[in-house]
């Protein structure tokens, strides 16, 4: 039996070439396959230099040969120093000349120059060399042109240190002329909602808003209570309105009602047993994640949540209680960030907490005399980590407070007066702020804004509101923008130019749209060869023709004057504006009669007559009929009746 070829699989060899060996291999006869396997001597390595010469290249990488290249980084940083000093100095020199130009257009003569260059010079070089100290310890193989933007980077590290505040612009919207007691801005910064103790709320879009600042609608959802808070939903399509009533508001973003929540039982005590608040709301806000969902506080001393879809029950209720178990008014509630955990502030000074996920029962934080007993805790919020609760209360105190160690608060600063229960306070984007409004007191020039390092509670700035007290403050994140609502109806946006996105940057922008006042009310047929009886005036502008139309009383459909004396027109004047009731009146009336005479003396003036020639009653009783006996007249109208007169004993 001649000997079988091994079975064997290719191997691919370098650039896909391939190599079988032809070897005979011997096989045992116990084994009916043939090997499985690599042998040594099957695959061959072939030269590959052909193939390389045929597809056009040498080898794969960098030439092994060639000398690696190295770095040297204090070099680098001593150039990138020399090239922003240069830059610096040449900068400089621009900023003098261009302040000599300015300085000699009105000047007749030789100036002398600033001396500002070599500080410029100066304070420029210190910045540049502590860019470049920091950026030494990150760089790797970065040429020089990778520090072109440097002083771009002064900017940043402005914003790293967390104490920048964007109030560089500054721009005023008008509500009206009482306070704004409430403002709110949706998520996404298109639209602001305002409202005031005037009953009144107005909404502003940005993008629609030319440079005349005039809100597209106002509203007046509550009749005559005052608007205390107002909230846009995590999606901006609902609006939560809390007002002096006892019922709250859900309108849409254009300001038409979706729902409105039911008023309880005031006649029961047990406010769980009630559907609704039975007292007026004191405030409000959306659940954090759920659109449906939203939170009421009132002055019956309970908490309730809120469905959207069915406003007739509440969903859960909260009741706070003081320390000797009484009521306790809650003055101000909202959510935290992840909505796991609800915040009231009582009348009483105490915080109260409740757990989301757990029965309203018992608080799972509480905070005892955290503000002085009897005064309006008018705010409480939640830090973006979640971990801090500021509060702002009516003792002229900003507190801040760590949930998990309730006892004592962490900061405090006092010395911050404000006369409203609807004063807030809030955080700013990055959490290393606090913000809160002021009012001022006699001898004061107006209210301040004031903002508070969250690590050591120390004034970090201060924006002054001339002649207005500070209501409302707030700090979106996405506009990175500043709102004040002061107490003169005015409402003041502060941004910067270079780091503020959108908001009051749009509407500037845009010029006033002016609406033409002549306008042809019909359209003219020419007819030039029309007969001159038929010819037509040219309708010069419809100004004329309505000062002409308004003093012919049928064009301009004047309502009819008062009647005098006489009538007018076919109408009667002494006796009532239409035939009919003339007619009433005269009817059965055969002559005037005077009723400044005296009434017994004309009715028997008709009396011989009457006895002479019966009409109406005296026909059927006159046979029944006692003969009436009149009183004598008495002249003397002194003397007194008999019954008067007292008796002589």
């Amino acid at each position: 039996m001649p000997p079988k070829k091994a079975i064997a699989f290719g191997k691919i060899g370098s650039f896909g070439q391939l190599s079988i060996s032809t070897q005979p291999v011997t096989i045992s006869e116990d084994i009916g396959f043939g090997k499985f396997g690599k042998s040594d001597e099957e695959f061959r390595v072939e030269p590959t230099a052909d193939v390389e010469r045929a597809m056009g290249f040498q080898g794969f990488g960098k030439n092994k040969g060639a000398p690696v290249k190295k770095f040297d980084l204090e070099s680098l940083v001593e150039q990138s120093k020399q090239f922003a000093r240069e830059r610096n100095t040449l900068k400089a020199s621009e900023a003098v000349n261009s302040v000599e130009v300015e300085a000699t257009e009105g000047v007749i003569g030789p100036t002398s120059l600033p001396q500002t260059t070599e500080s410029i010079v100066k304070e420029s070089e210190k910045n540049e060399v502590s860019l470049a100290q920091k950026k030494s310890s990150k760089m790797t193989t970065k040429t020089h042109s990778d520090d072109e933007d440097a002083d771009s980077s002064n900017s940043e590290d402005d914003d790293e240190t967390g104490t920048y505040i964007p109030a560089v612009l500054e721009v005023n919207l008008n509500h009206g002329t009482k306070p704004v007691s409430a403002l709110s801005v949706d998520h996404s910064g298109a639209r602001l909602i305002s409202g005031s103790v005037d009953y009144d709320v107005k909404l502003w879009d940005f993008a629609g808003m030319s440079s005349s600042l005039q809100s597209f609608r106002t509203i007046r959802p509550c009749e005559s209570h005052p608007i205390l808070d107002l909230h846009y939903s995590i999606t901006g399509d609902a609006i939560l309105i809390i007002s002096g009533t006892a019922q709250a508001k859900v309108v849409d973003r254009d300001g038409y009602e979706k729902a409105e929540c039911v008023k309880g039982d005031q006649y029961i005590t047990d406010m769980a047993r009630t559907k609704g608040h039975i007292a007026s709301l004191v405030g409000g806000c959306w659940h954090p994640r759920d659109k449906q969902e939203f939170l009421t506080c009132s002055q019956d001393g309970t908490c309730r949540i809120w469905n959207v879809e069915d406003v007739k029950q509440h969903k859960g209720i909260m009741k706070s209680r003081s320390q000797n178990g009484l009521r306790a008014a809650p003055t101000s509630c909202t959510y935290s960030r992840d909505g796991n955990l609800i915040a009231c502030a009582c009348n009483d000074g105490s915080i109260q907490m409740w757990d989301h996920r757990k029965m309203f029962v018992n608080t799972s934080v509480l905070i005892r005399n955290a503000h002085q007993s009897g005064t309006e805790t008018s705010s409480i919020v939640f830090a973006y980590d979640g971990r801090n609760v500021a509060t702002r209360g009516g003792d002229s105190t900003l507190k801040l407070w760590d949930i998990r160690q309730p006892k004592s608060p962490v900061h405090m600063a006092g010395d911050l007066f404000s006369r409203f229960s609807m004063t807030n306070c809030a955080f700013s984007p990055n959490d290393r702020l606090l913000l809160t409004g002021t009012s001022f007191q006699k001898g004061e020039s107006g209210g301040k804004v004031v903002f508070l390092d969250r690590t050591t509670f120390e004034r970090v700035h201060e924006i002054d509101v001339p002649k207005a007290h500070v209501v409302r403050a707030l700090w979106h994140p996405k506009l990175n923008q500043i709102i004040v609502g002061a107490g003169d109806g005015n409402i003041h946006l502060y941004y910067d130019a270079a780091k503020s996105h959108n908001g009051a940057k749009l509407c500037l922008g845009k010029q006033k749209k002016i609406r033409p006042h002549e306008m042809m009310s019909t359209v003219r047929v020419i007819t030039p060869h029309a007969l001159p009886m038929f010819r037509e005036d040219k309708p010069r502008s419809t100004r004329r023709a309505m000062e002409k139309a308004r003093k012919d009383p049928l064009l301009s459909k004047q309502p009819d004057l008062p009647i005098g004396n006489k009538g007018s027109g076919g109408r009667v004047a002494t006796s009532g504006s239409t035939l009919s009731s003339y007619i009433v009146r005269n009817l059965g009336i055969a002559s005037r009669i005077e009723d400044e005479g005296n009434p017994r003396e004309a009715i028997l003036r008709h009396a011989s007559a009457a006895a002479a020639n019966p009409y109406w009653v005296s026909p059927a009783y006159s046979k029944t009929q006692p003969k009436p006996i009149w009183a004598p007249e008495n002249n003397d109208g002194d003397e007194e009746p008999d019954a008067k007169k007292g008796k002589l004993n």
